[in-house]
């Protein structure tokens, strides 16, 4: 309970913004909660995936996951007003019979941009 209010809402902190995608960056975040996991007592001998699973705890790079589909949807479904900042370029115009809500790749010039959300 502890780690969920005090440690994990810092390691997640503007997730839809600074989302690491170098294996470097994703295992140090991790890191943290692998560390947190093993101060249990009985669970110091464990995996931790298998920590994971007794405390029903979901991975950080998961959770990153969920925050970016749940931000997109939101985006796409009008929830935010796309006018004042536009971060996802729609398409608007289809010539199948689709869906609407269809998001345009951008091209980038640095990875922190393609990378984004």
């Amino acid at each position: 309970m502890l780690y969920k209010s005090l440690v994990r809402c810092h390691l997640e902190y503007a997730n839809s913004v600074w989302n690491p995608y170098q294996i470097q960056f994703i295992k140090a975040l991790e890191k943290v909660q692998m560390r947190a996991t093993r101060l249990i007592y009985k669970l110091r001998n464990k995996s931790y995936e298998e920590r994971l699973r007794i405390l029903d705890l979901p991975t950080l790079k998961y959770r990153r996951l969920r925050g970016d589909m749940i931000e997109t949807y939101k985006i796409l479904s009008g929830k935010y007003d796309v006018s004042v900042s536009p971060v996802i370029p729609l398409v608007t115009e289809t010539v199948t019979r689709s869906n609407t809500l269809k998001i345009r790749n951008r091209r980038t010039h640095y990875d922190t941009r393609r990378y984004f959300l």
